[in-house]
């Protein structure tokens, strides 16, 4: 061993020593203080917030009563004094000093607290607000209370916060319930985006955190239930900030001519905000959902995150063009929000988005018949130019205080152009080619989409009675004018060319969509609890779909290959519930009648088709409070779905030269029915939640493919319902906080979903059954040395089990693993150190396809000029190992896909923050 070695060893050893003599050293109090809190006629007071501090106010532990009114906290500190807090909603609160030199468990039975009083000319016990409290239907955080790392944001504090979950991705989720909307005094910041809220909104801003169920407006202003399986957080701001900017502005230039710049600035005033961004860059990121430490480049490129419906999305949300390939984005919008008199409110935004997208796509593909297998191996490559324009408009006015009236047109304008070229071998199963194809595409293509709402909204009384009228119109258009060109070939036994197709045309395709809904509705108060919902709704669209062919040679009109295509569909649905609501439970029932008129005409035939469907129509809802920290939940819907125009359009589509596809004008509606049970707990005594959750659907009349393939592997393909395909999904969520406030944080969650399927299919005109199952266990840990280090290791297992009724079909048994760990230092001061780690390997890949790999992101930065600039080094992909590879299995097929993706690069950037709130300057 080297002496360099032994120098090191003994370093890291008088580290150690020096670090525990230190904590020996220092002399620790235990403490034990329980109780039970009463209100003034001795009932027991559930929920209120029991909270120690230090004497300078730092927060040591805190807890809620339970439905006794109980209280325990135990810990152990360096104080010889703490002092004890008890808040609760509508009473005064309590403070009282523990000395731990005279004693160490402080009991407080039957501690009674008093109603506030108003009227109170004194107030008798001042505190700093409670780190959690728990309203009728919000759970509230105070921001401060919660320490984080010196200029943190709105993320570094959800991750401080008890049940709450932020992934790779920046998804959130309250208590295993995803997020989905995040408002900043009571408004909406840019759009529905809720990563931009996260990323830029600085902790110093913000004073509470509201966690609420998500609700529209309309929901809000009349009390109406909300969907309490999505949250919303509501991100409060003092009086005394509400004032003031905020920017960030970065740019960076790396190897293989990488490069990003974006800018975000926000001014507001009270109710005013006004919010502007723009940026650029080559390394696929929208450049807005800006990490603190790696930058636009964000952090591990294969983040999967799931659903409490049973989805997952990979790589949470892609910008410019799909999770493969190469994008080059520009982009700039901004967002205004106003408020005049507490009458009228005004949002609206605008973005515009400027994507060029490089692909590179291999593609090995098994198809199973039921008497043979055949192969499929694909190349294709693709660049696409897409300007996109996005507007929204939402104005709101309040004649009176009972009224509410709004208006929200939105409109998006898409311009593109793409070119594509690909290449495809059929083989038989002794790999004997039996054709092969070339294809190459230039697509221009218009797209407007145009949509608004008018809504008014009246209460009818204090109990919740309301009455209210939407009506929605959307009209999307889109031109699309292509150049096609498919050359394809099939061989005999002997490899000649028995049979050649050429085609080369010139296509035009408009299609128009319009949709029209109105609805009515009024919930009327029978007694104080129980309430009468009456609706109805009405919904007609109709869909144009005008598709004409020429052969590009002898500009000759292809009538066979052309279609006027007309489809219109109209559903009208009256409805009765009836609702209970109270403090604890939540619940309604309503059925109506559903019915559904479906025309379908092709104008070039003279065919007409018209159909009518009536079905019964419910929907249960139920949500019982167990307790103010646990709940279940329970759903059953049922819905009826019209069939799209590409299925319906009886004409034959052959862009794909080895697979012709054509609809069915006698596809039937299909009829969904939905189930879906939650049950959720978190015990903020052991600072310990729980989330649960199960669902299914059963759809009668599925809408399915079927398809026929020939001795030459040309396959020709359409649609038939079907009936017997399921679905089933379960899973839970467990979340454990250990926090020791003076030295780090340790958040542990486990979690472990599971999926059943059962679908129907049709190979050469043979029905067969395919069952599917799938689980996928998974840990992450979060620990956090504030101001120090932050370590995130995590692991994913995922177990598939495919078993299919075709005879030639084998079964599918596959494990995917992932793992990986997130390392920031903060270490020495103003230096900042992220690695960024995940290892993936995929079970049972074709050969030829790369099944493993390693990417490792890495940063450095330096802070100056008072932490307002950051200087940084990065690397993507360190180890050059950065792959795109899935395996797709379905009822027929098994297909792996290899994709175009970036590749290493180093990145040097600079980044500067400017902000000042009121009076404070930052």
């Amino acid at each position: 061993m080297s002496t360099k070695h032994l120098k090191h060893q003994r370093i890291f050893l008088i580290l150690i020593l020096l670090f525990s003599s230190l904590n020996y050293a220092q002399e620790y109090h235990d403490f034990l203080v329980k109780g039970s809190l009463i209100d003034d006629n001795e009932k027991p007071l559930e929920s209120a917030t029991i909270y120690i501090e230090e004497p300078n106010g730092t927060l040591v532990d805190y807890t809620l009563s339970n439905q006794e009114g109980g209280f325990e906290i135990a810990g152990k500190v360096q104080n010889d004094s703490l002092f004890l807090f008890v808040s609760y909603t509508g009473f005064l609160p309590i403070k009282q000093l523990l000395d731990l030199k005279k004693q160490s468990n402080w009991s407080f039975n039957n501690l009674q607290m008093k109603i506030d009083d108003q009227t109170l000319e004194e107030v008798l016990v001042q505190a700093q607000a409670a780190p959690v409290t728990v309203k009728t239907d919000t759970l509230e955080f105070n921001a401060a209370s919660f320490k984080t790392k010196a200029n943190a944001n709105l993320e570094d504090v959800l991750k401080k916060l008890p049940g709450v979950s932020v992934n790779n991705a920046g998804e959130i989720s309250i208590n295993g319930k995803p997020v989905s909307k995040i408002l900043v005094n009571g408004k909406s910041f840019f759009s529905d985006d809720p990563k931009i809220a996260t990323k830029n909104l600085p902790k110093e801003l913000i004073n509470k955190i509201q966690v609420v169920d998500t609700k529209t407006k309309t929901e809000e202003f009349t009390g109406k239930e909300g969907d309490s399986q999505n949250k919303t957080l509501n991100i409060t701001i003092d009086e005394d900030k509400n004032r003031g900017y905020f920017a960030r502005i970065t740019a960076g230039i790396g190897t293989q001519n990488r490069y990003e710049a974006s800018g975000i600035a926000n001014y507001f005033k009270n109710s005013f905000r006004l919010s502007v961004l723009g940026g650029s860059n080559n390394i696929n990121s929208s450049g807005f959902s800006f990490d603190e430490i790696y930058d636009a480049m964000g952090r591990n490129a294969y983040s999967i995150s799931r659903s409490s419906n049973g989805s997952f999305s990979i790589n949470g949300n892609s910008f410019g063009g799909g999770n493969s390939g190469i994008t080059q984005t520009y982009n700039t919008g901004f967002s205004l929000v106003n408020e005049w008199e507490e009458r009228t409110e005004l949002e609206t935004d605008y973005f515009f988005n400027r994507s060029n997208t490089e692909t590179k796509t291999k593609i090995n593909r098994e198809n199973i018949l039921p008497d043979r297998i055949f192969f499929n191996e694909s190349s294709s490559i693709s660049k696409r130019e897409n300007d996109n324009h996005r507007a929204s408009f939402d104005l709101s006015f309040r004649p009176d205080s009972l009224t509410r009236i709004s208006f929200r047109p939105n409109f998006s304008y898409n311009k593109g152009r793409s070119q594509s070229d690909s290449e495809t071998k059929s083989f038989q199963e002794d790999f004997a080619v039996l054709n092969q194809a070339e294809t190459r595409n230039d697509t221009e293509v218009e797209q407007l989409n145009f949509a608004a709402r008018l809504g008014a909204s009246r209460r009818l009384d204090t109990l919740g009675s309301y009455v209210n009228l939407n009506l929605n119109y959307t009209n999307n258009t889109t031109d699309n004018q292509q150049l096609f060109y498919s050359l394809r070939q099939i061989f005999d036994d002997n490899g000649g060319v028995s049979d050649t197709d050429l085609q080369d045309q010139r296509i035009k395709e408009n299609t128009d969509a319009k949709t029209f809904n109105t609805g009515l509705g009024a919930r009327i108060a029978l007694r104080k609890k129980i309430f009468l919902d009456v609706e109805y709704t009405l919904n007609y669209s109709k869909s144009i779909n005008e598709r004409l062919v020429y052969d590009n040679s002898t500009k000759d009109f292809l009538l066979d290959l052309s279609n006027d295509f007309k489809t219109s569909s109209l559903k009208h649905r009256p409805s009765l519930g009836m609702v209970y609501r109270s403090k604890k439970l939540r619940a309604s029932l309503s059925a109506g009648v559903e019915q559904l008129n479906l025309t379908n005409k092709d104008h070039f035939s003279g065919n007409r088709f018209e159909s009518n469907f009536t079905n019964f129509y419910s929907n249960f809802y139920l949500r019982y409070k167990i307790n103010q920290a646990a709940s279940v939940y329970f759903n059953y819907e049922s819905q009826q779905n019209a069939p799209s125009i590409n299925q319906l359009q009886p004409v034959e589509n052959r862009t794909n030269p080895l697979n012709i596809i054509q609809g069915n004008p006698n596809l039937k509606p299909n009829l969904t029915h939905n189930f879906y049970f939650s049950f959720n707990n978190y015990n903020y005594k052991t600072k310990s939640g729980l989330y649960t959750y199960a669902g299914a659907d059963f759809i009668q009349d599925k809408v399915t493919s079927i398809s026929q393939t020939n001795e030459e592997l040309i396959r020709e393909t359409s649609y038939t319902n079907v009936n017997g395909a399921y679905s089933a999904f379960i899973g839970a969520n467990y979340s454990f906080l250990f926090s020791r406030r003076d030295f780090y944080d340790l958040k542990l969650r486990l979690g472990l979903s599971g999926a059943y399927s059962r679908d129907v299919g049709f190979s050469n005109a043979v029905e067969f059954v395919t069952k599917d199952s799938r689980l996928s266990p998974s840990i992450k840990l979060d620990v956090d040395f504030t101001d120090i280090l932050q370590l995130t290791p995590y692991y994913e297992l995922n177990l598939r089990n495919a078993k299919y009724s075709l005879p030639t079909r084998n079964n599918e048994r596959f494990v995917n693993h992932e793992i990986g760990v997130e390392v920031t230092s903060f270490w020495p001061k103003n230096l900042i150190f992220g690695n960024d780690i995940a290892y993936q390997r995929l079970g049972n890949v074709s050969p030829g396809f790369t099944n493993n790999f390693i990417l490792w992101n890495m940063s450095l930065g330096y802070q100056f000029f008072d932490e307002k600039a950051t200087f940084k080094v990065k690397v993507f992909d360190v180890l050059d190992q950065n792959i795109a590879t899935r395996r797709q299995t379905g009822e027929d097929f098994i297909q792996d896909t290899q994709e175009l993706v970036l590749e290493r690069y180093l990145m040097f950037s600079l980044t500067f923050k400017l902000d000042k709130f009121g009076k404070n300057k930052g």
